[in-house]
């Protein structure tokens, strides 16, 4: 029961240079304290120091050589490409002297926004709609919702979002991290239990820790270790007195931001009914993201949403706005409305972030007449599962799920943190990287986000980019072995499967296991709904469609095993043309390694030039 991921798990040679790496820079460091008379700085006198001993250590001799791959300034809106503004070189000695804004931008390539659907930027549908709402109602409510803040703007939107989800009514909040931990400490106090996964948001613990009430942590994504927590916790009662407990919460999130992966929702929704507990679901990242429609992990899983109790979702990432929202049963609203403090004493929404945010949710629905909004959701997981599929060619250690928009690419030693980062915006590469003390301190990453607003060639560029990075850094940690390819396939949409048969590219459960380990059935998402009817078709085999790589005009080499893929793309067109030497038609002859390498090869190197050129324009 439940997700299981392959762990990644730092090589030994590197976790033993980190520590002494980390344990040679202690000694140094408080060895120059020591000389310099540093670590005796006169405080003033009768005051407790503002920081403690080991975080003052931390800042001064460590964060602040560091400081220069983080808070970078841009200037331009966060699309596919966005200026960042050039600052002063960092100071090799200790202390915090600022870096200087020179005036001058680099043009990246941005792998770091949340813009997983491009609304960020100017849009032909959205952006007349929010600039007439600016013109009639000023660029804020300057007031709470309970007092002057509500406007006809914001009970449609509370309205729309309620309907998106399949929930009865929904309220909105001005900042998504308020949303968890303002609201957390309404639903369970003391006497109650929080059951939180590992990895949630410090926004929920936030949340929770303000609650009062007991919090226990189950094992990341692992519905097994939730239903004994719970059992345990069942069995045993409150601490001391052993009373049942008021109400369990049970707390997840639809897509971890440093993991990239996708909930075991519907194990975990077994748990929580098994036990009687209520499930909170926190969709910031998966909502807009995830499922054919972008209605979140819900869709993904095929969920009733009636069977999660409260859903929280943010619009800073996929709507291109700003704040956040609550659905559930309208009781459980009304009872938020009365004593949130979000609601009652936080300035609300501005009403053309809400505009921003109801035109983006029409756009996803067609009610602007178009397939532009399920055309973004498509597109988006075309090129996040495009470019985890290439970073995995790559041998690269890569966290996530497939659908997923979020990557996070393994370096592991810290030392290597900055370099990574330097080396990508000096290549016009802008990237996020995360390490201690936010992961442990062997598990330091870059975190990339996807967006629909990437094209092919800017992701090829990005992986150029990243060889190069990780030739030099030496973070092509081994051959990993990769995920079954996504249910249906998404390298190529145009193969629709005739009435009643299996979809190309989807595979059995048995043959699942075969490639994954016992708990690939987990994995599979049939048109059915379930792996036992996967698996009780698996007699007859599927038609399938291979992968291979990429031809020479971008597009994907398919090797088609059927003869009634009902496919008419553009890639079988130009297989079909140099089939000479097929067999009856039906099995292709596969494209050579070497080919396949030197294919790929030409093609990053043409996408580099063509950004290149395109740099050297501006």
């Amino acid at each position: 029961m439940g997700h299981h991921h392959e762990k990644m798990v730092a090589p030994f040679i590197t976790t033993l240079m980190t520590f002494c790496v980390f344990t040679l820079m202690y000694v140094l460091g408080k060895l120059r304290d020591i000389l310099s008379g540093q670590g005796k700085r006169a405080r003033k006198a009768g005051y407790a120091p503002i920081r403690e001993p080991q975080e003052d250590f931390y800042q001064r001799r460590v964060f602040s050589r560091l400081r220069d791959c983080w808070n970078r300034p841009i200037s331009s809106a966060p699309d596919a490409w966005i200026d960042v503004m050039e600052r002063s070189d960092i100071s090799h000695s200790s202390g915090f002297k600022p870096l200087e804004i020179l005036g001058s931008t680099r043009h990246c390539l941005n792998l770091g926004s949340y813009n997983y659907l491009g609304f960020a930027a100017s849009d032909e549908y959205c952006t007349p709609r929010v600039l007439d709402t600016l013109a009639a109602q000023g660029n804020s409510a300057c007031s709470s919702r309970a007092d002057a803040g509500t406007t006809p703007l914001h009970a449609e939107l509370e309205q729309a979002v309620a309907d998106f989800v399949g929930q009865e009514a929904a309220i909105t909040f001005g900042m998504g991290y308020a949303t968890n931990s303002a609201t957390l400490p309404l639903l369970a106090g003391k006497g109650c239990l929080i059951i939180s996964d590992q990895l949630n948001h410090a926004s929920i613990v936030a949340g929770a820790r303000a609650s009062g009430a007991k919090v226990k942590v189950f094992r990341h994504n692992d519905a097994r270790h939730l239903g004994e927590v719970l059992r345990a916790s069942i069995a045993e009662g409150q601490p001391r007195m052993n009373r049942p407990w008021k109400k369990i919460l049970v707390v997840v999130e639809g897509v971890y931001s440093m993991e990239g992966e996708v909930c075991a929702l519907p194990e975990i929704v077994a748990v929580k009914k098994q036990y009687g507990a209520y499930l909170y679901l926190d969709e910031a990242h998966s909502i807009g993201a995830l499922g054919p429609h972008g209605r979140g992990v819900c869709e993904h899983w095929g969920v009733d949403p009636a069977d999660i109790d409260i859903m929280m979702g943010t619009f800073t990432k996929s709507f291109g706005s700003c704040g956040g929202y609550i659905a559930a049963k309208r009781d459980v609203i009304d009872y938020i409305k009365r004593h949130s403090p979000a609601h009652l004493y936080a300035g609300a929404m501005s009403p053309p972030a809400v505009q921003q945010v109801i035109a983006a949710l029409q756009l996803l629905q067609g009610k602007d007449g178009t397939s532009r909004g399920a055309d973004k959701v498509r597109l988006l997981h075309d090129n996040a599962n495009y470019f985890r599929r290439k970073l995995l060619d790559m041998h690269l250690h890569v966290l996530g799920d497939w659908d997923s928009p979020v990557m996070p690419i393994m370096i592991y030693h810290p030392a290597k943190l900055p370099i990574v980062s330097r080396l990508c915006l000096d290549r016009h590469l802008a990237m996020v990287v995360v390490g201690f003390p936010a992961t442990p301190l062997v598990m330091t990453r870059a975190r990339v986000c996807i967006s629909a607003s990437h094209s092919r060639e800017d992701l090829d560029y990005a992986l150029h980019v990243l060889t190069e990075v990780a030739d030099v850094c030496m973070m092509k940690y081994g051959v990993h072995t990769p995920l079954p390819p996504p249910f249906p396939h998404p390298r190529d949409p145009g193969c629709v499967p005739p009435p009643n048969a299996a979809c190309p590219g989807q595979r059995s459960a048995p043959a699942l296991a075969a490639a994954h380990g016992k708990h690939a059935h987990e994995h599979v998402r049939s048109a059915g709904g379930s792996s036992s009817s996967a698996s009780s078709s698996s007699s007859t085999p599927a038609p399938s469609c291979v992968v291979l790589g990429d031809d020479e005009e971008g597009e994907h080499a398919v090797v088609c095993g059927s003869d009634t893929c009902g496919k008419d793309t553009p890639s079988h067109a130009r297989l079909a043309k140099r089939k000479a030497g097929a067999a009856g038609g039906k099995q292709y002859a596969p494209v050579p390694k070497a080919a396949k390498g030197q294919a790929r090869g030409q093609g990053l190197v043409a996408a580099t030039q063509a950004v290149q050129l395109q740099l050297k324009g501006r």
